[in-house]
């Protein structure tokens, strides 16, 4: 007897040890292979060094298909992961909109939340034997200190199947609301620093949307190239579109900038289309005096233009109807569809989705000594390549391609290099020069990111209300490519590759019933998991008691 009581009192003395422990000592256990609920570092320190409550409103509940209910399970598991890691600085609530009983309450909150940029998924579910249809918000919106920012969780590649991307938008979940919590709580002075070189003669009001975004992130500053001395105090420069020549003082100033650590995005055409008409104007060469810089850094960019079968559409009058023109959405090879990513694990095209690119020149790399490149957009393999100067004629939507004649294959037309750049002017410099003070031929390790097309970060513009449209909004077939979100991406990973962007490595694997056994063995196994446990539980009983009639029997 007392040495039950001495068990039981032990026992008890060592949870309460447990709990005693527990209230001063934090950690959780994640058992999956994959990993899923543990956040990335650069996540958990963001979270950790909140300083005032944010608050997460999510909209997508209620009755769901099973697919968004695994996605709105997603969302809940995330945001208890920072729960756990910002304690009382993190709350949420989830929001069913169709639960809402007033009407003119629920139009209002749909307004709203339209306003904000969450825009509604129609799904359709069958509910015994009938069609239902509802309309639901995928979205949450994120306070803090009376800002707001509204966050998408529907997100993936819609090439994908349905099933696809609802996955690839549950492994986005924590670079979503992480992204958005940073973009609120960044406090002065700490955000990173980016340059714009403005070398172009393309109207400012087609870059505003990437110059908006980037702003909510960064501090952007316009690099005045003509300014004497080095390029100094940015962490990455932007150069987007340049379509007149740099001059060697400018090369050399961006070559020292990379070679000292400095990160660079630039987004080139090579070849200049000025204006397209019906029957067509010649794509001609583009000299921007960076083919020796580009050379030294592992990449080419080629004087032609990709024709690809899988591209946008545009407008064509292709008749009359009675006395009314005929106008048709047309393919047209010059516009294509980018939906292949070299290296699908790299965080900044991982799960993306299709990027509209617009009279593309290719990409080749090159023998760069301590430079790693990975390509990352690349053409369909039905492909032709023109060399400029070539025709671009509306009219060649007309014709139907011939197949066996887009034999040019998968063409890279983005590429990212990084390492240890050597210097194009090392062995060039004399003492003399004024440019020998500070002069590196090689530096520290640094990033840099060439696209062959520079139309990728140019929005087009709605000229009836003189506004500009978002960056990859095709006003034609009104879809938006992903164009913003792969210049976002390439720009939080040229920074800094171990911030809040290394959450987009995340992975969950699919692991699908075999839906052939499931209907075939679903009466085993709907037996199987109704008896089981019963018998399960009756042989503990059984065995306790035999252990207990053999204790007190002696």
């Amino acid at each position: 007897m007392k040495s039950a009581l001495l068990r039981t009192g032990l026992i008890v003395a060592v949870l309460v040890v447990v709990n005693i422990v527990s209230a001063f000592v934090f950690f959780r256990v994640d058992l999956t292979e994959e990993k899923r609920y543990t956040l990335s570092t650069a996540t958990r320190n963001l979270l950790e060094g909140l300083d005032d409550d944010v608050h997460v409103n999510v909209y997508l509940t209620g009755e769901l298909p099973a697919g968004f209910k695994r996605l709105e399970n997603a969302v809940r598991e995330t945001l208890e992961e920072f729960q756990a890691r910002a304690g009382k600085n993190v709350t949420y609530r989830f929001i069913d909109p169709d639960a809402i009983t007033n009407t003119d309450a629920k139009n209002k909150l749909f307004d709203r939340l339209q306003q904000q940029g969450l825009l509604p998924t129609n799904v359709i579910n069958n509910e015994g034997g009938k069609r239902v249809e509802k309309l639901i918000f995928p979205g949450a919106l994120v306070s803090y200190k009376g800002k707001e920012t509204a966050v998408l969780l529907l997100k993936g590649n819609k090439a994908s199947s349905p099933q696809e991307q609802l996955n690839q938008s549950y492994e986005g979940v924590e670079f979503q609301l992480a992204a958005a919590i940073r973009k609120l709580t960044q406090p002065e002075g700490s955000r990173r620093r980016v340059g714009l070189v403005a070398h172009t003669n393309v109207p400012p009001s087609r870059f505003s949307d990437l110059l908006a975004s980037v702003q909510e992130n960064y501090d952007l500053f316009f690099v005045d190239m003509s300014k004497p001395g080095p390029i100094s105090d940015l962490d990455l420069i932007l150069v987007p579109k340049p379509d007149q020549p740099f001059s060697d003082d400018e090369v050399f100033k961006m070559d020292q900038f990379v070679v000292n650590g400095g990160r660079a995005l630039f987004f080139v055409d090579g070849q200049r289309v000025d204006s397209v008409g019906a029957e067509g104007t010649f794509a001609q060469p583009l000299n921007l005096n960076l083919d020796n810089l580009f050379f030294r850094w592992g990449v080419r960019v080629n004087r032609d233009i990709v024709k690809d079968l899988r591209c946008a559409s545009i407008p064509l009058n292709v008749g009359n109807l009675g006395d009314k023109p005929n106008i048709q959405l047309l393919p047209w090879r010059f516009y294509p569809i980018i939906n292949n990513f070299g290296n699908s694990r790299n965080p900044i095209v991982r799960n993306l989705d299709l990027v509209w690119a617009r009279f593309t020149s290719t990409l080749d790399t090159v023998r760069s000594p301590g430079i790693q490149k990975t390509p990352l957009l690349l053409t369909s393999p039905y492909t032709k390549i023109l060399q400029a100067p070539a025709v671009v004629a509306y009219n060649e939507a007309r014709q139907q391609p011939d197949p066996s004649t887009y034999d040019g294959g998968v063409r890279i037309i983005g590429c990212l290099m990084e390492g240890r750049f050597q210097s194009l002017f090392a062995n060039r410099i004399l003492p003399g020069d004024p440019r020998a003070n500070g002069f590196k031929a090689e530096g520290v390790a640094s990033r840099v990111m060439v696209c062959s097309d520079g139309d990728l970060v140019v929005n087009d513009v709605d000229y009836k209300r003189n506004a500009p449209l978002p960056l990859g909004y095709d006003r034609f077939t009104r879809t938006t490519f992903a164009n913003k979100d792969f210049t976002l991406n390439a720009i939080d990973y040229l920074i800094d590759p171990e911030g809040v962007i290394s959450a987009r490595n995340r992975t969950v694997t699919l692991r699908p019933l075999d839906t052939i056994r499931l209907k075939s063995e679903r009466t085993t196994w709907q037996v199987l998991n109704l008896l089981a446990p019963l018998i399960l539980v009756g042989l503990v009983g059984v065995v306790w008691q035999f252990v207990r009639r053999r204790q007190y029997a002696r």
